[in-house]
């Protein structure tokens, strides 16, 4: 039992690393882990991290409060040589914590969820750079472009090769006659050079798709992570999200944080069961929050999105505001500032000041309409995959463990080994079940309202 509870939790107490409602802080210590087992956690949530303990033993090392993510996959095929030697020199020169036996610096390749009307242009862009503070930038090397057009096939489809400019920027329009019809599809672009990867979704959508937004410093932190140690998370914040996703609503998380740490802020939503949603982020620039505002105007007038819901602290309302979103759909948790107090918004902004478990319980009460729509069909209602790798004699092992329960794994937890193979023409080939980004895990249902038994 004791190698079991160090194998699995470590040094930290088991009520204090599962979600934690607000009305507990109250409860003395010791009292915690008879509360545990009738009371405020789903079942289901505390079997899925007790899973996650036992999938991620080798994808996710903590060192020093940190989490390192493992690429998804183990390429099984030599890979191309770089254009530009000086490519492999620079990749070599700084000492991270290696990705294989080749290298010793770890990629950090992103790309923002991409959001578009249907029968507009689709336009994939991505950044590929390496080293936790972009370091290192992939500069005028091939990268192999794959969409899987059919997820349930789980059959990636090739698209094309294009090439970084010197920023480590790569931009991809669809040609028209291969542009995708209504949906979520997964994209993974493969640096030809040592098969890292950048994985995120293309979505098409039909107009006036009806979603709701989540600032996510805003809405869901509940302490301040600068370095990306684990914040805490507001109370009900999960169920929340979970009350507008099950409605049918498309979820949207946007962040001002630097898109480097996109990586570790995904993870922490997953890692944390948030539903699935589009993420974006923004550049490292100067004025973020104008970047959000400005990327919430191209979801309203280019892909005609309808925001229902925005929810942020003080600082987003004029965020929100200059979007073109009404007050009335906006919502503020925490305390407001001095100058949202003085503006003409704050009588009409709904301003969550008793916590998430009683804003669920008024959305219950006043049966906030389902969403309307065709988008409907296309929205998943699932949580983020965590990722993950494992060895061929892990997988062996999970696999046989989950079939003896009936239980289905996430994407991101699904084998890796069968990596990524070069073709005849000369491309890297995806072979099926390499999702990376892809499916996220099946949604476990309605989020019940956190109540203490009486003793």
């Amino acid at each position: 039992m004791a190698y079991v509870l160090n194998r699995w939790w470590g040094g930290k107490r088991l009520d204090y690393a599962l979600y934690c409602p607000e009305a507990l802080t109250s409860f003395p210590t010791n009292s915690l882990p008879q509360l545990f087992h009738g009371s405020y956690w789903e079942s289901t949530d505390v079997v899925a991290f007790i899973l996650r303990q036992v999938m991620r033993q080798s994808g996710q090392e903590e060192v020093d409060g940190e989490t390192n993510i493992s690429p998804g996959f183990t390429p099984n095929s030599p890979r191309e040589k770089w254009i530009h030697k000086r490519t492999a020199i620079k990749c070599r020169v700084f000492k991270f914590p290696s990705v294989d036996k080749d290298s010793n610096i770890s990629p950090n390749h992103r790309g923002n969820d991409v959001v578009v009307l249907e029968d507009s242009p689709q336009v994939l862009s991505a950044k590929f750079m390496y080293g936790p503070l972009d370091m290192v930038s992939l500069n005028r090397e091939r990268v192999d472009i794959h969409i899987m057009t059919s997820t349930p096939s789980g059959e990636w489809v090739y698209y094309d090769t294009e090439m970084t400019d010197n920023n480590g920027r790569l931009t991809y329009t669809l040609p028209i006659d291969k542009r995708l019809s209504q949906g979520m599809y997964p994209v993974k672009m493969v640096v030809r050079g040592d098969h890292t990867c950048a994985d995120f979704y293309l979505t098409v959508l039909p107009p006036k798709t009806e979603c709701a937004v989540f600032s996510i410093d805003g809405s869901f932190t509940a302490s301040v992570s600068i370095m990306g140690k684990d914040p805490k998370v507001r109370p009900g914040a999960v169920d929340v999200v979970r009350h507008w996703q099950e409605l049918g609503y498309m979820i949207v998380y946007i962040s001002a944080r630097p898109d480097m740490q996109a990586k570790r802020v995904t993870a922490w939503l997953a890692q944390h069961n948030f539903p699935y949603g589009m993420v974006a982020f923004m550049e490292l620039k100067s004025d973020p929050l104008k970047q959000k505002t400005n990327h919430l105007k191209t979801l309203i007038n280019e892909a005609q999105i309808e925001i229902k819901a925005a929810y942020g602290s003080s600082k987003d309302i004029h965020v929100y505001q200059n979007a073109g979103i009404k007050p009335n759909n906006m919502y503020i948790v925490g305390k407001l500032s001095r100058s949202a107090k003085q503006s003409t918004l704050s009588s009409q902004i709904v301003h969550i000041s008793d916590g998430y478990a009683a804003h669920l319980e008024m959305l219950s009460v006043h049966q906030t309409r389902p969403a309307m729509g065709n988008a409907r069909m296309l929205i998943r209602k699932s949580c983020f995959g965590l990722p993950c790798n494992r060895t061929k004699s892990q997988h062996k092992l999970l696999t046989k463990s989950m079939s003896l329960t009936g239980g289905t794994l996430s994407d991101k937890a699904e084998d890796n080994s069968s990596g990524i193979v070069i073709g005849r023409s000369g491309n890297t080939v995806v072979k099926a079940g390499q999702i990376g980004a892809g499916k996220a895990v099946q949604s476990r249902g309605k989020s019940p309202r956190a109540k203490v038994q009486q003793p």
